[in-house]
């Protein structure tokens, strides 16, 4: 028997998003070469007893995101890499920012030399704050470099978009051929509720969820999709957090609507009573929209389970709990107004979402990999290259012990943020591998991969986002103006 691929996965069950067998995995220049039976390389790894997923592809990720003081998120493009290779994950779609008043030129192209630094291979979301005439004649050469998805927030003071900057938005990137990815909560409404509650006196951080309840994520949720409808402009719904703003996107697609929901594990295992544990320990758990209560997390399975969210990101936004940047930036007296909020979970995502999901019988394991991988590479363009275990596919592979029993704790996670909200979660599922381009980069928690290993994977034209040629009237109004 002569040595005929590179590397060798041998002996472990095969999972894809459609089916599970029991096959080798020969691997080849860094690519999936065959997958069969007795297959033999120059270097064998063993996964007896093992599943063989696809890399998990992450695509909502804050690493090393600049800000407009020029600084950045204290999550570097390093350790965030190393905090992803050791949760099984080996792409991301990470985060370039527009500043109010600023081209979009300058940072795209300063956050592209941060990344140079990335172990895992990456691609970008561009954030879109103040459409002028000016950024959106940027926009056309930006999308055919690679940049593909569109991100716009519906809240948050210095990012968000009225209804008609959105909108252009949504026009630009129907011209141009891109996805729209969207932060779907109402802005007025949120600080009306925020100015009732700090006048009430009510300002800790459980206060935090009073000021967004699910009727604003809903509201902006059936907005975000009926003025997508108005455009014939595919978009992607972020971290949806309730069944009520599911509920939105299943009307939609049932009208034919090209909308995707994608939720976190953060919405599986933090709830609104986190947030209110002793003295400022809750703002560990603040994100948004924030975590909910039992039966929303129950509303987001079937969700789930129906297909109405088809993607599981871990909208990692990590800032540490101490420091000069994290929680306490404006004090441990803070209110919730003024106290950041996002939380880490590179490494986190997939044992939670196993453990919750495959091990208590919610999904399938091919359920698991379509959340995780599959489906995710597909919404953004990186399929068949990434995402699927298949000969021509780069060998992007997990090496996963599904009866494996871990208590999570915050040296697992290998971030740079110093706390995880899931300390002392006990999971089941672990990854015991990591192979990124046919390099294992991961063993037994060891992460060996060098900086600036990692590739760029530029986006090119897909029919998954193409408009539907469905328009009120018949006019395209996008095509008219900007």
């Amino acid at each position: 028997m002569t040595d005929d691929f590179d590397l060798v996965i041998r002996g472990g069950t095969v999972v894809t998003a459609a089916e599970q067998f029991r096959a080798d995995v020969g691997i080849s220049g860094g690519r999936i070469a065959a997958v069969g039976a007795s297959l033999a390389g120059a270097r064998v790894l063993d996964a007896g007893g093992l599943l063989v997923l696809p890399g998990g592809v992450d695509t909502h990720c804050h690493i090393e995101q600049l800000q407009a003081d020029g600084g950045a998120d204290e999550e570097t493009w390093e350790t965030g890499s190393r905090s992803a290779l050791a949760g099984g994950t080996t792409s991301v779609v990470s985060f370039s920012t527009q500043f109010k008043g600023r081209a979009i030129g300058p940072s795209l192209a300063e956050y592209r030399r941060r990344a140079g630094q990335a172990m895992v291979d990456y691609a970008f979301h561009q954030i879109v704050t103040d459409p002028t005439d000016a950024v959106l004649n940027e926009l056309p050469g930006i999308i055919a470099s690679g940049v593909r998805s569109l991100k716009a927030f519906l809240t948050y003071d210095p990012l968000r978009l009225d209804d008609r900057q959105y909108l252009r938005v949504l026009a630009a990137a129907r011209r141009h051929g891109a996805l729209v990815t969207v932060h779907c909560e109402n802005y007025d409404a949120i600080g009306w509720m925020t100015e009732a509650l700090l006048a009430a006196g009510l300002t800790a951080p459980q206060y935090h969820a009073w000021s967004r309840p699910p009727v604003l994520e809903r509201e902006a949720t059936h907005r975000a999709i009926a003025l997508a409808e108005l455009v014939d402009q595919p978009i992607q719904v972020f971290h949806v957090s309730c069944p009520e703003a599911a509920d939105e996107i299943a009307r939609a697609r049932l009208r034919g609507v090209r909308v995707w929901g994608e939720t976190c594990p953060q919405y599986f295992v933090l709830s609104a009573a986190d947030m209110d544990r002793p003295g400022f320990e809750g703002a560990k758990f603040m994100c948004s929209p924030a975590p909910r209560d039992a039966a929303a997390t129950a509303g987001l399975w079937e969700a789930i389970r129906l297909g109405t969210l088809d993607v599981v990101s871990s909208d990692h936004s990590g800032w540490s709990y101490d420091g000069p940047r994290g929680k306490r930036v404006n004090g441990a007296d803070a209110s919730f107004r003024d106290i950041p909020n996002g939380v880490p979970g590179l490494a986190s995502r997939l044992p939670i979402l196993w453990s919750e999901g495959v091990a208590t019988g919610r999904i399938g394991l091919s359920d698991f990999v379509r959340l995780t991988a599959t489906q995710p590479a597909r919404l953004f363009g990186l399929h068949p290259r990434k995402g699927s275990v298949m000969p021509g596919a780069d060998a992007d592979l997990v090496l996963w012990d599904p009866a494996r029993r871990t208590t999570l704790t915050n040296a697992l996670m290998q971030h740079v943020i110093d706390y995880t909200p899931y300390e002392g979660l006990a999971v089941t599922g672990w990854p015991v591998a990591t192979v990124r381009r046919g390099e294992v980069v991961m063993q037994d928690g060891r992460v060996t991969a060098q900086p600036g290993s990692g590739q760029y994977l530029p986006v090119g034209p897909y029919d998954m986002i193409a408009p539907r040629g469905v328009l009120a009237h018949g006019f395209d109004p996008a095509a008219a103006c900007s």
